[in-house]
Protein backbone atom coordinates (compact mmCIF):
# COMPACT_ATOMS: atom_id res chain seq x y z
CA UNK A 1 0.00 0.00 0.00
CA UNK A 2 1.58 3.19 -1.14
CA UNK A 3 2.15 6.10 1.61
CA UNK A 4 2.82 9.61 1.31
CA UNK A 5 5.39 11.15 4.02
CA UNK A 6 5.60 15.34 4.53
CA UNK A 7 8.41 16.92 6.18
CA UNK A 8 9.89 20.10 6.85
CA UNK A 9 13.18 19.12 5.59
CA UNK A 10 13.36 16.10 3.16
CA UNK A 11 16.86 14.72 2.15
CA UNK A 12 17.82 12.80 -0.69
CA UNK A 13 20.87 10.98 -0.49
CA UNK A 14 22.92 9.13 2.32
CA UNK A 15 26.19 9.50 1.67
CA UNK A 16 28.44 11.78 4.41
CA UNK A 17 26.61 15.33 3.02
CA UNK A 18 23.16 13.35 3.41
CA UNK A 19 24.06 12.31 6.79
CA UNK A 20 25.90 15.41 8.43
CA UNK A 21 22.49 17.28 7.01
CA UNK A 22 20.22 14.98 8.88
CA UNK A 23 22.25 15.04 11.85
CA UNK A 24 22.25 19.04 11.69
CA UNK A 25 18.34 19.08 10.81
CA UNK A 26 17.53 17.03 13.36
CA UNK A 27 19.00 18.96 16.00
CA UNK A 28 17.61 21.84 15.00
CA UNK A 29 14.53 20.13 15.58
CA UNK A 30 13.50 20.27 11.93
CA UNK A 31 12.50 16.33 12.03
CA UNK A 32 14.38 16.09 8.91
CA UNK A 33 13.28 12.57 6.81
CA UNK A 34 15.83 11.06 4.55
CA UNK A 35 15.75 8.89 1.58
CA UNK A 36 18.58 6.65 1.24
CA UNK A 37 18.40 5.72 -2.25
CA UNK A 38 20.09 2.49 -3.69
CA UNK A 39 23.37 2.58 -2.80
CA UNK A 40 23.02 3.22 0.81
CA UNK A 41 26.40 5.33 2.23
CA UNK A 42 27.22 6.28 -1.66
CA UNK A 43 30.98 6.17 -2.44
CA UNK A 44 32.18 5.10 0.53
CA UNK A 45 30.53 1.67 1.10
CA UNK A 46 32.85 0.58 -1.81
CA UNK A 47 35.95 2.62 -0.40
CA UNK A 48 38.34 0.21 2.23
CA UNK A 49 40.69 2.15 3.77
CA UNK A 50 40.32 5.86 4.69
CA UNK A 51 43.05 7.46 6.12
CA UNK A 52 42.43 10.93 5.44
CA UNK A 53 39.00 11.72 8.22
CA UNK A 54 39.63 13.57 10.54
CA UNK A 55 39.34 12.11 14.21
CA UNK A 56 40.64 8.34 13.80
CA UNK A 57 44.35 8.08 14.29
CA UNK A 58 44.30 4.50 12.58
CA UNK A 59 43.18 3.56 9.30
CA UNK A 60 39.39 2.79 9.02
CA UNK A 61 36.88 1.34 7.04
CA UNK A 62 34.76 3.42 4.46
CA UNK A 63 31.96 1.03 5.26
CA UNK A 64 31.98 1.39 9.07
CA UNK A 65 32.30 4.88 8.82
CA UNK A 66 28.90 5.77 6.66
CA UNK A 67 27.69 2.99 9.28
CA UNK A 68 28.26 5.15 12.25
CA UNK A 69 26.92 8.41 10.30
CA UNK A 70 23.97 6.80 9.93
CA UNK A 71 23.75 5.29 13.35
CA UNK A 72 24.52 9.31 14.39
CA UNK A 73 21.83 10.44 12.44
CA UNK A 74 18.84 8.00 14.00
CA UNK A 75 20.57 8.75 17.26
CA UNK A 76 19.39 12.44 16.69
CA UNK A 77 15.85 11.97 15.32
CA UNK A 78 16.21 11.77 11.52
CA UNK A 79 13.59 9.07 10.18
CA UNK A 80 15.24 6.94 7.37
CA UNK A 81 13.44 5.78 4.81
CA UNK A 82 14.83 3.15 2.20
CA UNK A 83 13.53 3.85 -1.07
CA UNK A 84 15.16 5.60 -4.20
CA UNK A 85 13.64 8.12 -5.79
CA UNK A 86 12.23 8.47 -9.39
CA UNK A 87 11.27 11.91 -9.53
CA UNK A 88 11.24 15.46 -8.51
CA UNK A 89 9.03 18.63 -9.00
CA UNK A 90 10.19 21.49 -7.81
CA UNK A 91 7.50 22.95 -9.55
CA UNK A 92 4.80 23.05 -6.39
CA UNK A 93 5.06 23.99 -2.87
CA UNK A 94 5.58 22.23 -1.10
CA UNK A 95 8.15 20.39 -3.67
CA UNK A 96 7.02 16.64 -4.44
CA UNK A 97 8.82 13.89 -4.81
CA UNK A 98 7.97 10.42 -5.80
CA UNK A 99 9.84 7.54 -5.18
CA UNK A 100 10.02 4.07 -7.44
CA UNK A 101 7.93 2.26 -5.90
CA UNK A 102 5.20 4.67 -5.82
CA UNK A 103 5.77 5.99 -2.16
CA UNK A 104 5.60 9.87 -2.52
CA UNK A 105 7.25 12.92 0.11
CA UNK A 106 6.77 16.44 0.17
CA UNK A 107 8.94 19.37 1.97
CA UNK A 108 8.98 22.69 2.28
CA UNK A 109 13.19 22.51 2.15
CA UNK A 110 14.81 20.10 0.06
CA UNK A 111 18.42 18.89 0.28
CA UNK A 112 19.70 16.65 -2.64
CA UNK A 113 22.49 15.06 -1.80
CA UNK A 114 22.67 12.11 -4.65
CA UNK A 115 26.60 12.21 -4.98
CA UNK A 116 28.31 11.44 -8.22
CA UNK A 117 29.75 7.84 -9.71
CA UNK A 118 33.75 7.90 -11.02
CA UNK A 119 33.66 7.17 -14.58
CA UNK A 120 34.98 2.98 -14.83
CA UNK A 121 36.02 1.56 -17.78
CA UNK A 122 34.32 -1.89 -17.14
CA UNK A 123 36.77 -4.29 -17.47
CA UNK A 124 36.24 -7.60 -15.17
CA UNK A 125 39.76 -7.15 -13.65
CA UNK A 126 38.94 -2.94 -12.87
CA UNK A 127 36.07 -4.47 -10.73
CA UNK A 128 38.16 -7.38 -9.25
CA UNK A 129 40.96 -5.23 -7.81
CA UNK A 130 38.57 -2.31 -6.91
CA UNK A 131 39.84 -1.17 -3.16
CA UNK A 132 43.13 -3.24 -3.46
CA UNK A 133 45.34 -1.24 -5.99
CA UNK A 134 42.40 0.18 -8.44
CA UNK A 135 41.38 3.45 -7.48
CA UNK A 136 39.28 6.29 -8.56
CA UNK A 137 40.52 9.25 -6.05
CA UNK A 138 44.21 9.64 -6.05
CA UNK A 139 43.33 12.52 -3.26
CA UNK A 140 41.76 9.28 -1.71
CA UNK A 141 44.43 6.43 -2.05
CA UNK A 142 47.94 7.81 -3.12
CA UNK A 143 49.26 7.74 0.28
CA UNK A 144 49.17 3.97 0.06
CA UNK A 145 51.47 4.00 -2.96
CA UNK A 146 54.39 5.94 -1.59
CA UNK A 147 57.85 5.51 -3.76
CA UNK A 148 55.76 2.51 -5.68
CA UNK A 149 54.60 2.82 -9.29
CA UNK A 150 51.52 3.54 -10.37
CA UNK A 151 49.71 3.79 -13.62
CA UNK A 152 46.94 6.79 -14.80
CA UNK A 153 44.36 6.27 -16.98
CA UNK A 154 43.02 9.26 -18.79
CA UNK A 155 43.51 12.24 -21.07
CA UNK A 156 41.83 14.97 -19.48
CA UNK A 157 41.82 17.55 -16.99
CA UNK A 158 41.44 15.32 -14.25
CA UNK A 159 44.16 12.46 -15.47
CA UNK A 160 46.81 15.00 -15.61
CA UNK A 161 45.84 16.55 -12.38
CA UNK A 162 45.78 12.69 -10.23
CA UNK A 163 49.17 12.04 -12.23
CA UNK A 164 50.97 15.46 -10.72
CA UNK A 165 48.94 14.77 -7.43
CA UNK A 166 50.92 11.15 -7.27
CA UNK A 167 54.30 12.31 -8.54
CA UNK A 168 54.43 14.19 -5.00
CA UNK A 169 54.06 10.24 -3.80
CA UNK A 170 54.98 7.48 -6.14
CA UNK A 171 58.48 6.81 -7.36
CA UNK A 172 57.18 6.74 -10.99
CA UNK A 173 53.74 7.59 -12.73
CA UNK A 174 52.97 6.19 -16.14
CA UNK A 175 49.76 8.06 -17.71
CA UNK A 176 47.87 5.72 -20.44
CA UNK A 177 46.22 7.91 -23.34
CA UNK A 178 44.17 6.04 -25.99
CA UNK A 179 45.20 9.16 -28.51
CA UNK A 180 48.26 10.97 -29.39
CA UNK A 181 47.69 14.40 -27.44
CA UNK A 182 46.04 15.38 -24.12
CA UNK A 183 42.38 16.90 -23.77
CA UNK A 184 44.02 18.98 -20.86
CA UNK A 185 44.56 22.24 -20.66
CA UNK A 186 48.11 23.52 -21.53
CA UNK A 187 49.45 24.73 -18.59
CA UNK A 188 48.57 20.83 -16.93
CA UNK A 189 49.99 19.41 -20.11
CA UNK A 190 53.41 21.41 -19.70
CA UNK A 191 53.59 20.17 -16.20
CA UNK A 192 52.89 16.99 -17.00
CA UNK A 193 56.01 16.53 -19.05
CA UNK A 194 58.49 19.06 -17.10
CA UNK A 195 58.14 16.53 -14.27
CA UNK A 196 60.61 13.81 -14.32
CA UNK A 197 58.50 11.43 -12.60
CA UNK A 198 55.64 10.82 -15.06
CA UNK A 199 56.11 9.47 -18.60
CA UNK A 200 53.51 8.67 -20.87
CA UNK A 201 52.24 5.92 -23.26
CA UNK A 202 50.55 7.52 -25.86
CA UNK A 203 47.63 5.18 -28.53
CA UNK A 204 47.21 3.15 -25.96
CA UNK A 205 44.35 1.70 -23.49
CA UNK A 206 43.99 -0.73 -20.35
CA UNK A 207 43.53 -4.16 -21.85
CA UNK A 208 43.70 -6.35 -18.44
CA UNK A 209 44.97 -5.93 -15.09
CA UNK A 210 46.86 -8.27 -13.20
CA UNK A 211 47.62 -9.08 -9.83
CA UNK A 212 47.51 -11.80 -7.35
CA UNK A 213 44.78 -13.35 -5.46
CA UNK A 214 46.02 -13.86 -1.45
CA UNK A 215 46.16 -10.97 -0.65
CA UNK A 216 44.49 -9.41 -3.42
CA UNK A 217 46.74 -6.72 -4.84
CA UNK A 218 47.73 -5.58 -8.46
CA UNK A 219 51.35 -6.09 -9.91
CA UNK A 220 50.57 -4.71 -13.41
CA UNK A 221 48.35 -3.93 -16.56
CA UNK A 222 48.32 -5.04 -19.81
CA UNK A 223 47.90 -2.55 -22.37
CA UNK A 224 46.48 -2.34 -25.74
CA UNK A 225 47.73 -0.29 -28.52
CA UNK A 226 44.96 1.07 -30.27
CA UNK A 227 46.83 1.54 -33.57
CA UNK A 228 48.85 -1.82 -33.86
CA UNK A 229 46.72 -4.11 -31.39
CA UNK A 230 49.78 -5.27 -30.11
CA UNK A 231 49.48 -5.91 -26.10
CA UNK A 232 52.20 -5.08 -23.79
CA UNK A 233 53.23 -5.70 -20.41
CA UNK A 234 53.87 -3.02 -17.61
CA UNK A 235 53.97 -3.67 -14.19
CA UNK A 236 52.67 -0.98 -11.06
CA UNK A 237 51.44 -1.69 -8.05
CA UNK A 238 48.42 0.52 -8.70
CA UNK A 239 46.13 2.22 -11.17
CA UNK A 240 43.69 5.21 -11.06
CA UNK A 241 41.11 5.63 -13.54
CA UNK A 242 40.80 9.31 -14.11
CA UNK A 243 38.23 9.28 -16.72
CA UNK A 244 35.71 11.57 -15.41
CA UNK A 245 33.05 11.13 -12.92
CA UNK A 246 29.02 11.42 -13.54
CA UNK A 247 27.18 13.47 -10.87
CA UNK A 248 23.55 11.86 -10.34
CA UNK A 249 22.04 15.34 -11.08
CA UNK A 250 19.39 13.91 -13.45
CA UNK A 251 16.32 14.01 -11.36
CA UNK A 252 16.68 17.63 -11.33
CA UNK A 253 17.50 18.56 -15.42
CA UNK A 254 15.67 21.44 -16.46
CA UNK A 255 14.27 22.16 -13.06
CA UNK A 256 17.71 23.43 -11.35
CA UNK A 257 20.55 24.99 -12.70
CA UNK A 258 23.61 22.91 -13.31
CA UNK A 259 27.17 23.34 -14.78
CA UNK A 260 27.89 22.36 -17.96
CA UNK A 261 29.43 19.10 -16.90
CA UNK A 262 26.30 18.57 -15.42
CA UNK A 263 26.80 19.21 -11.35
CA UNK A 264 24.31 21.20 -9.35
CA UNK A 265 25.22 24.72 -9.54
CA UNK A 266 25.14 26.72 -5.81
CA UNK A 267 25.85 30.08 -4.96
CA UNK A 268 29.64 30.65 -4.67
CA UNK A 269 30.07 30.14 -0.60
CA UNK A 270 26.52 28.76 -0.16
CA UNK A 271 24.75 25.06 -0.79
CA UNK A 272 21.76 27.58 -1.98
CA UNK A 273 20.19 26.40 -5.63
CA UNK A 274 18.60 28.54 -8.26
CA UNK A 275 15.32 27.30 -6.72
CA UNK A 276 14.60 29.14 -2.77
CA UNK A 277 14.49 26.03 -0.60
CA UNK A 278 16.84 23.58 -2.23
CA UNK A 279 19.82 23.40 -1.40
CA UNK A 280 22.45 20.62 -2.71
CA UNK A 281 25.66 19.12 -1.04
CA UNK A 282 28.14 16.68 -1.30
CA UNK A 283 29.97 15.33 -4.97
CA UNK A 284 26.59 16.44 -6.68
CA UNK A 285 27.44 20.10 -6.62
CA UNK A 286 31.74 19.48 -6.03
CA UNK A 287 33.66 18.90 -9.37
CA UNK A 288 36.85 20.13 -7.83
CA UNK A 289 37.74 17.90 -4.36
CA UNK A 290 34.94 15.28 -3.78
CA UNK A 291 36.16 14.03 -0.77
CA UNK A 292 34.30 12.36 2.26
CA UNK A 293 34.82 15.17 4.48
CA UNK A 294 34.48 18.34 1.98
CA UNK A 295 31.19 16.69 1.80
CA UNK A 296 30.28 16.60 4.96
CA UNK A 297 31.12 20.26 5.03
CA UNK A 298 28.62 20.63 2.46
CA UNK A 299 25.89 18.90 4.19
CA UNK A 300 26.98 20.73 7.55
CA UNK A 301 26.27 24.25 5.66
CA UNK A 302 22.60 22.73 3.43
CA UNK A 303 21.14 22.13 6.77
CA UNK A 304 22.22 25.35 8.33
CA UNK A 305 21.26 27.21 5.47
CA UNK A 306 17.92 24.87 5.27
CA UNK A 307 16.70 25.95 8.86
CA UNK A 308 17.59 29.59 8.07
CA UNK A 309 15.53 29.38 5.04
CA UNK A 310 12.38 28.10 6.95
CA UNK A 311 12.73 30.16 9.51
CA UNK A 312 13.01 33.66 7.10
CA UNK A 313 10.31 32.40 5.26
CA UNK A 314 7.93 31.29 8.31
CA UNK A 315 8.52 35.31 9.80
CA UNK A 316 7.82 36.74 6.22
CA UNK A 317 4.43 34.40 6.12
CA UNK A 318 3.53 35.58 10.03
CA UNK A 319 4.26 39.49 8.28
CA UNK A 320 1.61 39.04 5.69
CA UNK A 321 -1.05 37.86 7.79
Amino acid sequence: MMSHTHSKVLIVGSGPAGYTAAIYAARAMLEPVLVTGLQQGGQLTITTDVENYPGFADVIQGPWLVEQMRLQAEHVGTRLINDHIASIDLSHRPFQVKGDGGDTYSAEALIIATGAQARWLGLPSEQKFQGFGVSACATCDGFFFRNKSVIVVGGGNTAVEEALYLAQIAAKVTLVHRRDSLRAERILQQRLFENPRISVVWNSELHDIRGNEAPLNVTGVNLRNVVTGEISELPADGVFIAIGHKPASELVVGQLELTPSGYIRTVPGSTATSVPGVFAAGDVTDEVFRQAVTAAGLGCMAALEAERWLVTRDAGLRAAE
